[in-house]
């Protein structure tokens, strides 16, 4: 049986390197390079070898020397996944037999095919469209799955899930799962499975913790007919859970209890995580900085000067970027245009923002809208969001803080 021995590896990146090198038969060994990495090559001398970097430190070179100047470990090949580095400091690294460095975040489709590679075998990966987007506030973990169920990105939710619990230090998580834009039969309920059987895999999720938003029938119908899912929530729109996932004792507006527990995620909770990405997820192999992501974005404002000023600060993006006064005249476009993002004010002649969100969602028309808008009632944001808003965002704002969340979304589109 083929051997691979693993070095260093995260709870996410070595759990799902072990399933899914396990599903291809292939056995896999953990070592941890300041104790035990030496003696355990030269125990299983295996087929090939995989290290997780946080930096290239005097171990790890240390290492490389030794299994370099051991003639039965010598021509063991190397994998390893870590910060950017400089191409001069890659190109030394093939004197050690490295044959392949991944710049985090890996795209792991591209990593198991270098995997497969060097293992001379073919490794089954499924190449359904998927996007996922995992954030976290507080003690509620919200998940968004969209266009599709990848099984891949599945099977690494329940690792990244664990992970985040723990780097959180959340005791009683509270997850909310977001498939408003799937609709699905039973041909999708095994995946279905797969993806609940993840999140609640892990202890301390339970199921009457779950939440789940769709307006999908056969998930409602796949959750009621399962024993395993009883206590788990399926509604069609955030505000219809709220109240069982928040903490009311701060406040009784409900507006205030979207956007400041639900909408705004505790960014530093994020840090650290392998990030849930596929090649397919973008369209080079190397990620796109913030200026370049080449989008395509919908400006709906009424007011010229605001207009013109959100068109300017976009700019920056490298987005090809349309504007409209009106929502009929944005409306008119969508049966030609499919965007990126539609940044859409609610108070509009004519058609309100409402009403535009409204025949989006009944048109099945689903790229992600951010409400920009003046209005901060309660029942504007909650009707904003139950119609399919992706976040609702109070006017004014400084353009990097619109700039940052546009980016944000445009990201989760195409993520995880």
């Amino acid at each position: 049986m083929r051997q691979v021995l693993i070095i260093d590896s995260p709870p996410l990146y070595s759990g799902y390197l072990k399933d899914k090198l396990n599903t291809e038969k292939i056995k896999v060994v953990f070592a941890e390079i300041k104790k035990d990495a030496f003696p355990k090559m030269l125990s299983v001398l295996p087929d090939l070898i995989i290290i997780d970097i946080e930096e290239a430190h005097k171990d790890f070179y240390d290492f490389l020397t030794k299994k370099r100047d051991d003639p039965n470990a010598s021509k063991i090949p190397i994998i390893i996944s870590g910060p950017t580095m400089e191409r001069d400091l890659v190109s030394s690294l093939a004197q050690y037999n490295v044959i392949k460095y991944f710049n985090k975040p890996i795209k792991f489709d591209i990593f198991f095919k270098a995997i497969a590679k060097s293992l001379m075998s073919t490794f089954a990966f499924d190449p359904t469209l998927g996007a996922m987007e995992i954030h976290v506030n507080n003690n509620i973990i919200f998940i968004e799955v969209a266009k599709g169920l990848n099984r891949e990105k599945l099977s690494i939710l329940k690792y990244r899930l664990t992970e985040i619990i723990d780097l959180a230090h959340i005791s009683t998580p509270k997850i909310v799962l977001m498939m408003s834009d799937l609709t699905l039969s039973f041909v999708d309920g095994a995946n279905v499975e797969l993806l609940l059987d993840n999140i609640l895999a892990d202890s301390r999720v339970q199921a009457k913790n779950l939440k789940i938003i769709t307006t999908d029938s056969f998930t409602k119908d796949l959750v009621a007919g399962h024993v395993q899912y009883s206590g788990v929530q399926v509604a069609i729109s955030l505000p219809l859970i709220l109240n069982s996932i928040v903490d009311k004792t701060e406040t009784t507006d409900i507006a205030n209890l979207i956007t400041e527990k639900v909408l705004d995620s505790t960014d530093d909770m994020n840090q650290g995580l392998v990030q849930l990405s596929f090649h397919s997820d973008i369209s080079q192999d190397d990620a796109e900085d913030d200026s370049g992501l080449a989008a395509t974005i919908a400006i709906i404002e009424d007011d010229a000067v605001s207009r013109n000023m959100l068109e300017h600060s976009f700019e920056s993006l490298n987005a090809q970027i349309s504007t409209f006064a009106t929502g009929s005249e944005f409306l008119t476009s969508t049966n030609k245009v499919e965007y990126d993002l539609v940044i859409l004010d609610v108070n509009l002649p004519g058609l309100s923002g409402f009403d535009v969100l409204k025949i989006l969602q009944n048109k099945q028309y689903f790229s992600p809208t951010i409400v920009y808008s003046s209005e901060k009632s309660r029942e504007a944001v909650m009707q904003a969001l139950s119609l399919g808003a992706r976040t609702y965002l109070v006017k004014p704002l400084k353009p990097e803080v619109l700039l940052q969340k546009a980016i944000e979304v445009l990201r989760s589109k195409d993520n995880m």
